[in-house]
């Protein structure tokens, strides 16, 4: 029996419309059988996968353009993956990840709504080295980064599932924890740029946003 209440809605990202099944509010959690708490999901975190975000918008609609043939692409912590289902639509190749327990059939229902086929996707957080994931020429994010070790075990993960040469987009809404994540990434040799979410309607949801881009081995 389903515990938890969903909606649906349209939503125009670039110049097509997605119809988007997510949960109906922050309020909702069902974890029976203590997946998500196995996982270190906390209750009041539960939701968060679930919801549409002003950042997860962001990078869906930096997606619709973001060149992308012949590379292969990690959306991580992708919740709804609206990037992903972007990407997907485009032809690329497209590899989704999220630690929560339900995200895989978030993505799987939202792909069929959209009349899109099955795509590649891993159940696993940051900390697991041995999770079935190659290395990838793009690795993409958005709002990661919500605690203070979150940037070491982002910037290992990503380092741990990336090419030679790639490019990695993360877009954070200003939860403070950038500047560390600037810091590590650093550390493990990648060049970072910074720039600001321009998309009006998305700029007044996500007043502190920030793309940062991080390369290694690329211009």
């Amino acid at each position: 029996m389903q515990e938890y209440q969903v909606k649906f809605e349209t939503l125009t990202i670039g110049h097509t419309e997605f119809y988007i099944r997510s949960l109906r509010d922050r309020q909702q959690y069902y974890d029976p059988d203590g997946v998500a708490e196995r996982a270190n999901i906390p209750p009041a975190m539960w939701s968060l996968f679930g919801l549409v975000w002003p950042a997860g918008l962001f990078l869906a609609e930096t997606m619709t353009t973001f060149p992308c043939n012949g590379k292969r692409i990690l959306e991580i912590g992708c919740g709804l993956g609206l990037a992903s289902l972007v990407l997907h639509r485009r032809g690329a190749d497209i590899t989704s990840t999220d630690r929560h327990p339900l995200a895989e059939t978030f993505l799987e229902e939202n792909l069929a709504l959209n009349d899109l086929s099955p795509l590649p996707f891993h159940i696993g957080s940051w900390e697991e080295s041995d999770l079935e994931l190659e290395r990838f020429d793009l690795i993409i994010g958005s709002d990661l980064l919500y605690e203070v070790e979150h940037p070491a075990l982002l910037a290992a993960f990503i380092d741990r599932h990336a090419s030679d040469e790639v490019e990695v987009i993360i877009v954070d809404p200003g939860r403070g924890h950038h500047s560390g994540l600037n810091r590590e990434m650093a550390g493990l040799g990648y060049r970072h740029e910074t720039a600001w979410a321009q998309q009006q309607d998305v700029r007044e949801q996500l007043t502190k946003g920030r793309l940062l881009n991080y390369r290694r081995g690329v211009q």
